[in-house]
């Protein structure tokens, strides 16, 4: 009986079950670690912020903004208001204080288009610094995030879903047809449905966050563009991924997109939010260039997005040359012939 009982489990739980398990235990515990490791403490640290002041307080003040503890300000002196409004629109700093020393009230220009979350810290933050010194501060809102777009967050939300579309149809393909295409036709058929899945899936999402519920105050045309180059830009990247290592490709497609992507594409809170390693790793992933992307198209008239374009553009076409490299490899293989007796295999996984 318990002879029987084991051959069951062996029949049922082969051990390429057993390891693709202990592969879905891995990421799910990496989720969590990712999740709350860069989200369960969010602290402001070393943001761009201007300085605007007389020219004999401008250093005494950016010195002090450099000494507080922890830093979590970059001050740099700025000559004017015009200049630190220009930069924030230019996505160069993320705020700016202007001190007025004829008056007791100072003013703190802010965007929070870019991210509630850090203008609200920033406010705080200068809040209390003027206090201190028996003074107030007025916060100017130089990019404020739409009515309609509850604390910034539908850029954030339409590139996850973008990016989530995208690996889930690169995943489908291999799925249903073999996760390493068997030749450069298979794989240049997978990279042109790619193509088709990113224009479509593109303009939906434009079309679903401006005319249908006026969240994002960006162009279609614009965030249509966006929309089909990080979809395509992660299908691709899942499919080179497959490419090199069958189905498991799919759980590194994941641990790069949403274990490490998501936490750290700076949406619920900006990147100077954020702990050093997700700080760092954010701009280099889709999630993070496209919320990039996405915020200075809608608030920022497209200010600021040429690294972000050019890491999408990176991802797509690593993905292509990998995904066609890969499957030129694997059709050499199969046609090499094989030992006497034996037929070379030609077949996808």
């Amino acid at each position: 009986m318990r002879q029987s009982i084991m051959s069951e489990v062996k029949d049922a739980v082969t051990p390429r079950a057993t390891l693709l398990v202990i592969g879905v235990i891995a990421l799910q515990l990496l989720f969590i670690a990712s999740y709350v490791g860069a989200l369960h403490e969010p602290r402001l640290k070393d943001v761009p912020f201007g300085v605007v002041a007389p020219q004999a307080l401008t250093e005494q003040t950016v010195t002090r903004l450099e000494k507080l503890p922890g830093s979590p300000l970059d001050p740099r002196a700025l000559p004017d208001e015009g200049a630190a409004r220009e930069q924030i629109m230019n996505r160069d700093i993320d705020g700016a204080l202007v001190a007025h020393p004829a008056g007791t009230t100072d003013t703190l220009l802010v965007a929070s288009g870019g991210g509630r979350a850090l203008s609200i810290a920033l406010g705080t933050l200068t809040a209390t610094l003027d206090k201190a010194q028996g003074r107030t501060v007025r916060t100017v809102d130089v990019a404020p995030v739409s009515p309609h777009d509850f604390n910034g967050l539908s850029s954030f939300y339409l590139v996850i879903g973008w990016c989530v579309g995208a690996y889930l149809c690169a995943s489908i393909l291999a799925i249903s047809a073999g996760a390493r295409p068997a030749n450069l036709a298979r794989a240049a058929t997978r990279l042109g449905t790619m193509a088709l899945v990113s224009i479509v899936g593109g303009l939906g999402g434009a079309i679903i966050v401006g005319p249908i519920l006026g969240a994002l105050p960006g162009g279609v045309m614009a965030l249509w563009g966006l929309g089909a180059l990080l979809i395509f830009a992660v299908g691709a990247a899942t499919l080179a991924l497959q490419g090199l290592f069958g189905i498991i490709g799919i759980g590194l497609a994941i641990l790069l997109i949403v274990i490490l992507g998501n936490p750290s594409a700076g949406g619920a809170f900006p990147a100077p939010m954020l702990p050093p390693f997700w700080q760092a790793i954010g701009p280099a992933l889709p999630p993070g260039a496209g919320t990039w992307a996405a915020r200075s198209i809608s608030y920022f008239d497209g200010n600021g997005m040429t690294s972000s374009l050019l890491v999408l553009s990176a991802w797509a076409v690593a993905g292509i040359l990998i995904t066609l490299l890969a499957a030129a490899l694997r059709q050499r293989r199969a046609a090499e012939p094989g030992p006497v007796g034996t037929e070379s295999r030609g077949a996808a996984d």
